[in-house]
């Protein structure tokens, strides 16, 4: 049985590995490795420490459809319709730009339940904490070494992260990239941003008549969703939770000072925005280095791409 390796547990990665388990000729063995502690990706959703029924999304807000990806992946809206995983985006986005055709979700769950269901269709194995640092080839198979642990070996690996993280990996897989494709990697570049998740105590108001708005006077903050009405959660017993995401200026600015520093600036930011705001219970910020690929507009959507921009290697074939 091949075994394939998948880098990456956010959109990408685990929609590969579902669509490995569907589609594949024969059985493989599926593993997905993550560096983060968690699932998600850019599609990460946070727990409040003291509820963890209340949550905040800290990367993609909703999902967009447009005509376009309706037209060649209706299918994948349409099973996530199904079982309530992505439901019709109803509450009010201020300053949102819809084009016709457009469609909009959110998750119910949060974004990252999306990535945990694709994951559980898969059945692959999936780890945790495993930063891989090099990849050669062995006796016609790809060891993959990670920062802890010993080597594994792999048939097929298929590398979902940022662009720098496969340009900074080791070993043979760096001679398998000609100097052509090096170059085009290298150009690409991405944007960067903070995204602040603030969870406040049960019983908490925050009076605002929108669940999401995009800022565009401010040269910290971007956009402000309160993550329940967004959700049209209503509960007595979970408090509101809200996230900001900065600019791509102060991101920049801002990306290698501690992330202690930047979250004060931004609740600074926030507070001037709104007004007698509650402190709140606990907070979870997040940096963003790889937040979008710059030259796509500006936005806190997801489309739905399947497969993404990936980069896979095998045994067999070297570089696909």
């Amino acid at each position: 049985m091949a075994r394939v390796l998948i880098v990456g547990a956010g959109l990408t990665g685990s929609l590969c590995a579902a669509l490995l388990r569907k589609e594949a000729p024969r059985p493989v063995h599926l593993a997905v490795w993550d560096e983060a502690g968690d699932s998600g990706g850019r599609m990460s959703t946070a727990r409040s420490p003291y509820n963890p029924q209340s949550t905040v999304d800290l990367g993609a807000q909703y999902i967009t459809c447009t005509s376009h990806y309706a037209k060649h992946h209706q299918s994948f809206y349409d099973d996530l319709l199904a079982l309530g995983i992505l439901k019709p985006l109803t509450a009010p986005i201020e300053g949102m730009v819809m084009k016709e055709g457009d469609c909009n979700f959110m998750a119910p769950q949060g974004i990252s339940s999306i990535i945990k269901h694709y994951l559980k269709e898969s059945g692959a194995d999936v780890c945790f904490r495993h930063c891989v640092t090099q990849i050669n080839l062995r006796n016609d198979k790809w060891e993959v070494s990670k920062e802890t642990g010993p080597p594994e070996q792999f048939d097929i690996v298929v590398l979902t992260m940022p662009v720098p993280q496969i340009l900074q990996l080791q070993g043979d897989i760096a001679n398998l990239i000609s100097e052509c494709q090096r170059r085009q990697l290298e150009s690409v570049s991405y944007s960067s941003r903070y995204a602040l998740g603030l969870f406040y105590e049960a019983g908490t108001k925050i009076d605002v008549p929108w669940a999401g708005q995009y800022i565009t006077s401010n040269p910290c903050i971007r956009f402000i969703s309160i993550d329940n009405k967004k959700r049209n959660i209503e509960s007595s017993e979970i408090g509101p939770s809200l996230v900001v995401h900065t600019t791509v200026p102060f991101g920049v600015t801002h990306l290698d000072h501690h992330t202690e520093d930047a979250e004060e600036l931004i609740f600074q930011q926030l507070e001037a925005i709104l007004p007698g705001l509650p402190r709140p219970v606990a907070t979870r910020c997040q940096k963003w280095r790889y937040s979008q690929v710059e030259g796509r507009p500006e936005t806190h959507s997801h489309g739905m791409k399947p497969l993404g921009n990936k980069t896979a290697f095998s045994a067999s074939n070297g570089y696909v």
